[in-house]
């Protein structure tokens, strides 16, 4: 049985959409904490000089992912915990979403973290951490936005899919959850919804992430929880 002690231990991290945003400052928390930090985004310039490993990584190239996985897989690597954050939001009316713009979110909320997930399961232990960034717009029950019909449609896919990931996984691990994350201040939703503040900073939801993928498995499986101020 792991004890607190083990919890504290310092962990191998691979971060999604690391360049900016809630996965920048995840990557900033946990190496301060003293985790050995895989940071991949299309552009790394942000994340140099940081004391995290930066990798520029296009997640929706089944090539980089796989050229990724066989150099940890070469470099004997277990990864205690995989945080899916990498997103695209579009806000477009409906009428405006054409099949390019489904098919774009699609590949980086869903195909994409669903790519990387399955290449870097042979390294993740039993005890290990798969953590995927959803949202409360794809969360059954809870306030929707005009506009977001692409992007909470694909979060959706991505809270089932942590569902299923976790039952197929129960016997041999690792555990699977996702956070479904209200409004956060962050560029991109700045970009998709101009003057529009959030209650929250991107700084403060990564700590909050960063905990939760360390300590979460020791609570939940196959949850997707709300971490929102607003109701529903």
């Amino acid at each position: 049985m792991l004890t607190n002690m083990d919890y504290k231990m310092k962990k191998n991290i691979v971060v999604t959409g690391a360049g900016r945003g809630i996965g920048y400052e995840i990557c900033m928390a946990a190496s301060a904490q003293g985790h050995r930090v895989y940071a991949l985004s299309r552009n790394v310039k942000s994340l140099e000089n940081t004391g995290v490993i930066a990798q520029s990584l296009d997640i929706t190239k089944d090539e980089d992912i796989e050229s990724f996985a066989k150099e940890l897989e070469h470099q004997g690597v277990q990864i205690d915990v995989l945080i899916n954050n990498a997103g695209l939001l579009a806000n477009l009316p409906f009428s405006q979403t054409d099949r390019a713009t489904f098919e774009a979110v699609y590949q980086v909320n869903v195909f994409g973290l669903a790519a990387l997930t399955r290449s870097l399961l042979p390294l993740i232990p039993k005890e290990g951490h798969v953590v995927s960034i959803s949202s409360m717009g794809g969360k059954e029950g809870s306030a929707k936005f005009a506009g977001l019909s692409a992007y909470s449609s694909s979060k959706a896919a991505v809270n089932i899919l942590t569902e299923l990931l976790a039952e197929e996984y129960k016997e041999t691990g690792p555990s699977f959850n996702a956070l479904a994350l209200g409004a956060v201040q962050t560029e991109m939703l700045a970009a998709a919804f101009p003057g529009y503040e959030a209650p929250l900073t991107a700084e403060e939801m990564g700590a909050y992430v960063l905990q939760f993928a360390l300590e979460g498995n020791r609570y939940f499986n196959g949850k997707v929880l709300g971490v929102s101020s607003m109701t529903p």
